[in-house]
């Protein structure tokens, strides 16, 4: 399995990393999209509460979570997900990595997404010893036709969103073909210049959720990476399915994170604070980006900055660890990416001020 395999993509940031490093002030990383504001108060309460947890927990989460988690879709997204249909994962990245093994696709099928996506969708289909299929959704459908598209709208890492009608199209195709379909909806609470929608909003989908799945995860709306909470949700039958595996393979969301899963999911207080800072940090570094002659592209949503010179990637990350500043060559997210560079608002407001400073001065 591991010949199958990419090297892990974030090894070869070392020597930009050691660069940026030298800096007087210190490096600004901008590279990765890891929180680095609190956990809220109200989350480390719960977890506390519930440490005393000696019992095996369920693989589907506890009634009051997924009750939570129904609540919240139909609350900040107008999607009406049945509790019964969603099934809490151990973050999302194991969740996006294994489900084409999980709904036995295999050696023949096709895994298709965004030639300029997260590296993890390659990855799931080659763990389920498919064959990957990047495909340029802006110029028609996939062809041939996969068994999985995945989608990533807010899309990681540009932050480009799919309108409405488009999504509706792609899922209408999808139906037609028999292909299941799946969006990443990591930055859903994220939209700038537009909004974004689920792909299991009635607009999108209509009255049925029939071949349609979408990935949420706590990690950047709560700042709860470090808990590894998500969950995924959409069609009852295959959820049904994906827990039935997951049953086997002991893939079980912890009690005490499922508790504090559950206070974030019933609280909208501290996912508009975190907004707040990034909507702050987005709107300091963007103006002093654009004083230095980097043009940025798209990042109509998500906690990103997609920037050119319009020059290869990495000699415009090298220009930026120059400035003490790490960011990720857009080449490691698909060829698409190979004159961008990904900038994360991921980091404090002190070293966000930093970056700001060193590319105005």
């Amino acid at each position: 399995m591991i010949k199958a395999l990419p090297e892990f993509p974030w090894s070869a940031l070392a020597p930009l990393r050691d660069r940026a490093a030298r800096h007087p002030d210190g490096i600004v990383n901008l590279a990765l999209g890891t929180p680095v504001d609190p956990a809220p108060e109200i989350v480390q309460q719960a977890l506390c509460a519930a440490a005393d947890a000696p019992s095996h927990p369920s693989t589907e989460g506890t009634p009051v979570l997924r009750e939570a988690a129904a609540a919240y879709l139909r609350r900040r997204f107008g999607v009406a997900a049945e509790p019964g249909a969603i099934l809490p994962s151990v973050g999302t990245k194991e969740l996006i990595a294994w489900l084409p093994t999980v709904l036995s696709v295999g050696p023949g099928d096709l895994v298709a997404y965004p030639e300029l996506s997260f590296p993890t969708y390659d990855v799931s289909a080659r763990l389920a010893g498919a064959t990957p299929m990047p495909v340029d959704l802006d110029h028609g459908l996939p062809e041939p036709t996969p068994r999985v598209l995945w989608l990533n709208s807010p899309s990681n890492p540009d932050g480009r969103v799919l309108p409405v009608d488009r999504m509706r199209e792609i899922v209408s195709w999808c139906r037609d073909h028999g292909v299941l379909v799946v969006n990443d909806e990591c930055y859903l609470e994220y939209g700038w210049e537009q909004e974004p929608s689920s792909i299991l909003h009635p607009d999108v989908c209509g009255d049925s959720h029939t071949g349609v799945l979408a990935v949420h995860t706590l990690s950047k709306r709560s700042n709860l990476a470090g808990y590894r909470a998500g969950f995924i949700t959409g069609d009852p039958r295959l959820v049904q399915e994906m827990l039935e595996v997951r049953r086997h393979a002991g893939l079980i969301l912890p009690t005490p994170i499922a508790a504090a899963m559950t206070a974030a999911l019933t609280d909208d207080t501290h996912v508009d604070l975190q907004r707040e800072r990034y909507a702050r940090r987005r709107a300091r570094l963007r103006p002093a980006l654009e004083s230095r002659g980097l043009r940025v592209d798209h990042s109509h949503s998500g906690l990103y900055l997609w920037v050119t010179r319009d020059e290869p990637a990495w000699k415009t990350a090298e220009f930026l660890a120059d400035e003490g500043i790490l960011g990720a060559p857009g080449s490691i997210y698909g060829r698409p990416g190979e004159h961008h560079v990904r900038l994360a608002l991921t980091a404090t407001d002190e070293r966000i001020a930093s970056a700001a400073a060193r590319l105005t001065a």
